[in-house]
C-alpha cells in the first residue's frame, strides 16, 4: 500500500512520511526541492503519470508558500489551485479508488474572534485564502464524480522543523543565543496575537484519521487551544533561564492578520483523535531540538 504525497519537503511531509511508515504504508514523496522525487504539482502530465505508475491507495496535497502575501498570488494559485485539480483529474479520469486528502487552512475562513468550525464560512482575505477555497469547492465538486476527495483544515502549528523565519523558530533561536552570551534585541510585531501551537506530528496524525473515514470528509484539525505569541516567548525564554522582558522588544504600529485564530475541533476529536504534545513540552521539544 502507497501514500503519494506531494509537497514532501516541509514541515508537515517529514511528519507525515514517518507517520506512514509507522502504519506500513509505503510513502513516496514527492516536491521540487530536497532529496526525493523531484516534480512540481502544477504540472498536469507529471501528476498523471506519477499517480498511473504508483496507483497509490492515499495521495496527500501539501505543496503551498506558507504565507499569505499578494505578490505569492500566482505561486500559491500554481500549487495549490492548478495542483488539486490536477491532482483529482488524475485520480477521476484513472478510474483509481485512492483516498485523496487535500490541505485546506484556518485563514480561508471568516474570523470574527470565534472557534471556527467545518460550518464556518469562507472569506477570500487574501490570495492564499482564495486558493485554498478554491481547493475545497473543488474536492466538492470531484466527490459529487465519485472521487473520496478529503480536506484536512489545518490551524497553526508547529516543531522543530519549522523554517527558521516563523516567529516561533525566531524566538527560539534568539533565546538560544542570548543564553549563550549574545546581547542582542528580539523584535517581535504584536505579542498579544492568540493561536494554536498544535504539535506538527500531532496533526498528520489526525489527517491519517480523516483519511481512514468512509462518511465524514472534512475536518478542521487544532487543539482548539490558544496561546498567545507573548505565551510563546514567556516560555522559550524561562526554558533558557533567561527573563524575556530583558531581551525581547514589541514593534510599534505593527498590524497583524488577526487579532485570534482557533478552531472547533468537534468533529475530529469524535473519530478518536487527540493532540498528545502540550504547549509547554512543544516549546521545549524546539528548545532542545
Amino acid at each position: 500500500m502507497k501514500a503519494l504525497i506531494f509537497g514532501a519537503n516541509g514541515q508537515d511531509g517529514y511528519y507525515l512520511l514517518q507517520a506512514c511508515r509507522e502504519r506500513g504504508i509505503e510513502p513516496v514523496g514527492i516536491d521540487q526541492t530536497g532529496a526525493m522525487l523531484h516534480g512540481d504539482v502544477a504540472d498536469a502530465a507529471f501528476v498523471s503519470a506519477r499517480i498511473h505508475e504508483h496507483s497509490p491507495a492515499y495521495i496527500v496535497h501539501l505543496a503551498a508558500l506558507s504565507t499569505t502575501r499578494h505578490d505569492a498570488l500566482f505561486a500559491n494559485h500554481s500549487a495549490i489551485s492548478t495542483g488539486t485539480l490536477n491532482i483529482l483529474e488524475a485520480v477521476y479520469q484513472q478510474k483509481l479508488p485512492a483516498r485523496v486528502l487535500l490541505c485546506g487552512s484556518g485563514v480561508q475562513f471568516q474570523n470574527n474572534g470565534s472557534p471556527i468550525s467545518e460550518q464556518t464560512p469562507f472569506a477570500a482575505s487574501s490570495p492564499y485564502a482564495v486558493a485554498r477555497i478554491h481547493s475545497a469547492y473543488a474536492a466538492r465538486y470531484y466527490r459529487s464524480l465519485g472521487v473520496r476527495a478529503y480536506v484536512a483544515y489545518l490551524f497553526h502549528h508547529e516543531s522543530p522543523r519549522r523554517p527558521a523565519g516563523h516567529v516561533s523558530q525566531r524566538v527560539v533561536a534568539a533565546a538560544r543565543r542570548i543564553r549563550d552570551g549574545s546581547t542582542e534585541v528580539l523584535e517581535i510585531g504584536d505579542l498579544s496575537v492568540a493561536k494554536e501551537w498544535t504539535f506538527a506530528g500531532d496533526v498528520v496524525q489526525a489527517m491519517l484519521t480523516l483519511l481512514g473515514q468512509e462518511n465524514v470528509f472534512e475536518a478542521v484539525i487544532g487543539s482548539g487551544e490558544t496561546h498567545t505569541i507573548q505565551e510563546w516567548v514567556e516560555t522559550c525564554f524561562a526554558l533558557a533561564g533567561l527573563e524575556w522582558k530583558r531581551h525581547v522588544h514589541e514593534k510599534q504600529g505593527f498590524v497583524p492578520e488577526y487579532p485570534m485564530l482557533c478552531s472547533q475541533p468537534a468533529v475530529i476529536r469524535s473519530l478518536g483523535w487527540q493532540p498528545r504534545v502540550g504547549f509547554r513540552d512543544l516549546a521545549m521539544l524546539m528548545m532542545q531540538s
